[in-house]
């Protein structure tokens, strides 16, 4: 309503004008009769379809930042940033430009790109978004569509599958797992010289990966496995994944584009098919069932129970046993690199164990007193997070932060660059004062 003067003032020249016109001395002719009947019968409907436009304006929700459509070229930019610099850069690059709600378009479809925590929170607190989303042909090339429970994009099936997770992550899995690490970190690193080159130097990552699928597989599965042949084999899997997640239809259509990847991830599952078949001999030749019974053998049950396909049993010991090699094994390694970069926080960390333990082992009701230790790995996974993002699908029509967000709109939490810009009173520097205090009422 704050363009009201302006029409009323525009509704008073025009009827000056027409005025002007019925006194104007110069005779009309026929063909100027009815310009002047539709000019005069039109501008108080000019006027009321101006006031409905201004009204109905007000009303709508804000439009999301970000990039122009202009006649598709927005949408063929942004997709072509996404493949060319990765999701995690481009992502960051929206932020930083248009805010920290953004809209862009991957392979045409509508994407939010979020770093704001209210709006972060809310994505993962509703059911209505636990969906996730990428290439249709690259994730059924991974064994990820509607499969699994990283990418898996079939609701149902997540949820169903998401169980035997929840239960191999707590409860006594849970309970075994710090006499594990500490068992598997203690023999690998007396086996220094897997993991040494001629040059005396060690492979630090490595010693990572493979302390980390011995503990996964002692928690997890619990048969005999080449760690050197199975870490190989994840590293490519690994590549396959980030190279195929977003890749269009056509790129499918030439062979010699994926072949090489698809390789890649035909070679784990072989592996993976293996161990299932080596996990289920020994299941029939135990006369009696251990008294934890672990992933695999749960999953196995399960399929005999018809409950699981082989399919699903294969690919949710792979994502289990993927998950210590990669992203956790990278973790530590930053952790590590950390620790070396700031001899005072290392001091202060040894300090605390001493204090806490002495001389003896550290048991489970040891770790809720391990408050510097906790606020390093916390500082750590915030300063040099190795997954900076959260892919998700809007399973229907819904309002976050003020957008509106329609049904089957594709959702990036950006959490690293979130953590930058948000919550921390040092954000942009690795400081243990940054958990110090609770972070935020979201997170």
């Amino acid at each position: 309503f704050s363009h009201l003067p302006y029409l009323l003032k525009m509704e008073r020249v025009l009827q000056d004008e027409m005025m002007m016109d019925v006194f104007n001395p110069v005779q009309h002719n026929s063909s100027n009769v009815m310009p002047q009947m539709i000019s005069e019968a039109t501008v108080p409907l000019l006027i009321l379809t101006s006031l409905l436009v201004i009204i109905w304006n007000c009303g709508t929700k804000p439009s999301v930042p970000g990039p122009s459509f202009w006649i598709g070229v927005g949408p063929l930019l942004s997709y072509i940033r996404f493949l060319w610099t990765g999701i995690g850069n481009a992502s960051n690059y929206y932020n930083e430009k248009y805010g920290d709600i953004v809209r862009v378009w991957i392979n045409g479809e509508e994407t939010l790109i979020i770093s704001r925590s209210s709006a972060a929170y809310y994505v993962m607190k509703h059911g209505h978004y636990v969906s996730r989303f990428g290439s249709k042909h690259g994730l059924q090339c991974l064994g990820m569509n509607e499969n699994g429970i990283i990418f898996n994009n079939n609701p149902s099936s997540w949820k169903q599958i998401r169980t035997f997770f929840m239960k191999a992550l707590t409860g006594p899995g849970l309970q075994r797992a710090l006499a594990v690490s500490v068992e598997s970190t203690k023999n690998h690193l007396n086996s220094f010289d897997e993991v040494t080159n001629f040059n005396t130097h060690v492979d630090v990552l490595k010693l990572m990966r493979l302390i980390t699928l011995d503990i996964a597989n002692k928690l997890f599965l619990r048969v005999s496995l080449q760690e050197k042949e199975i870490v190989s084999k994840i590293k490519n899997y690994f590549e396959a994944w980030q190279v195929l997640i977003l890749k269009p239809s056509p790129f499918f259509k030439f062979a010699r584009l994926y072949k090489k990847y698809e390789a890649y991830v035909q070679d784990l599952q072989h592996s993976i098919e293996d161990l299932v078949q080596k996990k289920q001999q020994k299941l029939s030749e135990d006369e009696i069932l251990e008294e934890n019974i672990d992933f695999a053998s749960d999953l196995i049950f399960a399929q005999g129970r018809g409950d699981l396909t082989a399919e699903n049993v294969q690919q949710c010991l792979l994502e289990m046993l993927i998950a210590g090699p990669d992203t956790m094994s990278v973790t530590l390694f930053y952790m590590l690199m950390l620790v070396a970069q700031h001899p005072d926080i290392e001091q202060k960390i040894m300090e605390e164990i001493h204090a806490i333990t002495g001389e003896s082992e550290i048991q489970n009701s040891d770790l809720q007193e391990f408050r510097i230790l906790e606020n390093f790995i916390n500082e750590s996974m915030r300063y040099q997070p190795v997954v900076d993002f959260i892919m998700r699908k809007a399973l229907k029509d819904d309002v976050i932060d003020g957008y509106y967000v329609k049904k089957g709109t594709n959702i990036i939490l950006n959490l690293g660059h979130m953590h930058k810009f948000e919550l921390f009173p040092k954000p942009n520097e690795f400081s243990l004062d940054n958990f110090e205090k609770t972070v935020s009422l979201f997170f």
